[in-house]
């Protein structure tokens, strides 16, 4: 598989130390629309506008705040962020070794591959390996974009794979979700056994897909084929914010990569 890896760096613990490249594991699956201005088609770009002075905000004019109340800020600069940001590296450094199992699937966030870099293959293989028999992952920190981001190190049919973690203030309380507890009838509770056992069947990803994405991508197919694509007129391009996630962060490296060859 030809891949491209979108941050490189080395895997870390004790004395180990293995290179490794970090690579998509999933693509977008959802089909995104941009909005056109119906007279012209050009995109529409967003725009920072301020309601009170009625005017378009220029970017040397933005600072952020931090809202403690409704319309009450305390303004944060560049720098002060800066002051607390995490010292950038280039290692992921497992801090401890952790039972997958005791992980729940609602502390999972974003998947990616991490693909050994030259000369890091056999050691590459043996964490790989020995994290399968044993059901063993690598929790570990991993700063990027001015973020320090909690991951798991796991494998996966050889393959060592990173998953970016929520913090547990992430996590919203599930009290007060679950009903409260009532007297269950032991013939009830073994229909509901007898359901589930009946529609049991080995996990089969293949056999499902977005039937939606599907026919949207079949109309977007058939008006390529009977309309000629509008195009819009020549504009610049719209200054953005920082990226939001990981995900965003490593998308603007790869594209910085790309320019940059």
């Amino acid at each position: 598989m030809a891949v491209q890896g979108m941050w490189s760096g080395t895997i870390s613990f004790s004395l180990v130390a293995i290179p490794v490249h970090v690579v998509k594991a999933v693509k977008p699956g959802r089909i995104t629309f941009r909005t056109l201005h119906s007279k012209d088609y050009s995109p529409l770009a967003r725009r920072m506008f301020c309601p009170k002075q009625g005017e378009i905000v220029p970017p040397d004019e933005i600072v952020r705040g931090y809202e403690i109340s409704p319309d009450k800020f305390i303004p944060v600069t560049d720098e002060e962020l800066e002051s607390v940001s995490p010292e950038r590296s280039r290692t992921i450094e497992i801090i401890e070794f952790i039972d997958m199992n005791e992980v729940d699937p609602i502390y999972f966030d974003h998947p990616y591959y991490l693909v050994p870099s030259k000369g890091g293959e056999k050691a590459y293989r043996l964490l790989a390996l020995v994290m399968s028999r044993t059901n063993r992952a690598g929790l570990a920190r991993f700063v990027l974009a001015e973020r320090e981001y909690l991951v798991a190190v796991k494998s996966s049919e050889g393959a060592l794979t990173l998953f970016t973690l929520h913090y547990s203030e992430e996590v919203l309380s599930d009290d007060g979700i679950a009903p409260k507890e009532g007297k269950i009838e032991a013939k009830e509770k073994s229909r509901m056994e007898k359901n589930i056992e009946n529609m049991m069947a080995d996990f089969d990803p293949g056999k499902y897909a977005d039937e939606r994405r599907g026919k949207v991508m079949e109309l977007l197919k058939k008006k390529m084929k009977e309309n000629v694509p509008v195009e819009a007129p020549a504009g610049e391009e719209e200054e953005g914010e920082g990226p939001p996630d990981l995900v965003a962060a490593l998308e603007d490296i790869m594209r910085d990569m790309k320019k940059n060859r």
